[in-house]
């Protein structure tokens, strides 16, 4: 690594590797509308959407009575705004009922919310300790990395989806006033999923397709939904140095990632969907034993309940105070087991190339709460009950 590069990281938030930052993936545009009602949260299934908010809250309900109360009053929000139609009339003397950002009635069928909770929320406050989810933890720090205390952790997550960005941030803002006294953001960042250029998955903002290897959905059950119904949600805030990436020859980012820039492709294939063919290369002459995509995913009988069904998206926080341009990824992903898939994962990458180039510096671990299967029904009833 240069000086120029030490010394910029020195002065950026954080250094370190992030899991997966071109892996397991599909192909990218506009979310297709999924019910809000079910056993499940689907959307976790839906392609990425081209705009996104993801935001940790601190509970600051009294009791474990009001924290039923704010679920409830979660779910109900959620449901409204993912169905649509015109907010209720509270008369001419009391506040509206809706900012009126997207006009008279909000759109149906445009939005996705996923919710989780951290393991804080099973703190001594509600008394919900020996209903933690059996693999929720907090989010360790890993080698190399730099985390800031303000962009990590939080008792609930809440992902907003959407193709426009005026809707993802009118529902962040019905849900924060409708929830006022119950919870309060700790942190949010706004993302964005580019077009397919010129197909397939979307690309980051290293120029590389992101996604490409995701799970099929017959893998589901096994590797993202738990026995209930949920799945741990991971989320890592991961800084892509780009001023640095943008000076390296087009032929070393490719053996850092391990795939073609252009077409995606394996460095030993023609095209994006190609298996990478390691066996007839085991000293990494074609695709170097260090590449990203052969770490991530070795792709071997014992590596293959491993894998994770990544839902990335980029983020561009503007410049730091060094001038630098502040961009990344939001890296999110969903399984059955954070230990014997993410964790797994993020130690084979330890050390990798790339991590000269990107710098986790937030994000938690969640459990993506089972879903709402009826009117009656609303999010954690199972915990609270």
């Amino acid at each position: 690594m240069t000086l120029g590069r030490r010394a910029f990281l020195r002065g950026a938030a954080a250094a370190g590797a992030g899991a997966g930052l071109v892996g397991l993936g599909g192909s990218a545009s506009a979310a297709m509308p999924v019910p809000f009602h079910g056993p499940r949260q689907a959307a976790v299934l839906s392609e990425p959407a081209r705009h996104s908010v993801v935001a940790a809250f601190d509970v600051v309900a009294e009791n474990r009575g009001e924290l039923t109360d704010l679920l409830r009053e979660l779910t109900d929000r959620a449901a409204s705004l993912t169905a649509g139609g015109a907010p209720a009339a509270l008369g001419i003397t009391g506040p509206p009922a809706d900012s009126g950002v997207l006009g008279p009635e909000v759109p149906a069928a445009e939005l996705a919310v996923l919710v989780g909770v951290g393991s804080s929320l099973f703190d001594d406050r509600y008394g919900l300790a020996a209903r933690k989810p059996a693999k929720l933890k907090p989010m360790p720090v890993f080698p190399d990395d730099a985390l800031e205390e303000r962009w990590c952790h939080g008792d609930l997550s809440v992902v907003l989806s959407a193709a426009e960005p005026d809707t993802v941030l009118h529902a962040l803002r019905d849900l924060t006033r409708a929830t006022r006294g119950g919870m309060q953001v700790r942190w949010k960042i706004d993302g964005f999923t580019s077009p397919p250029r010129p197909a397939g998955a979307p690309r980051n903002l290293l120029g590389f397709k992101d996604g490409t290897a995701n799970p099929q959905p017959a893998d589901a059950d096994r590797l993202v939904w738990t026995d209930d119904g949920g799945s741990y949600q991971v989320v890592r805030l991961i800084r892509m140095l780009v001023e640095f990436w943008d000076r390296v020859a087009l032929a070393e980012q490719e053996n850092m990632i391990g795939r073609r820039r252009d077409t995606g492709a394996p460095l030993d294939g023609a095209e994006e969907h190609d298996e990478p063919r390691y066996a007839e290369d085991p000293v990494g002459t074609v695709i170097p034993l260090t590449s990203h995509i052969r770490l991530a995913n070795p792709r071997t009988p014992q590596t293959g309940d491993e894998r994770l069904l990544r839902r990335a998206m980029n983020y561009d926080l503007g410049v730091d105070t060094n001038g630098n341009l502040d961009m990344g990824l939001v890296f999110t992903c969903y399984q059955r087991d954070l230990e014997r898939q993410f964790e797994a994962v993020q130690k084979r990458l330890e050390g990798e190339p790339l991590t000269d180039y990107v710098s986790p510096f937030g994000g938690g671990y969640f459990y993506l709460l089972p879903g709402v299967t009826d009117p009656a029904d609303h999010y954690g009833r199972a915990l609270l009950a």
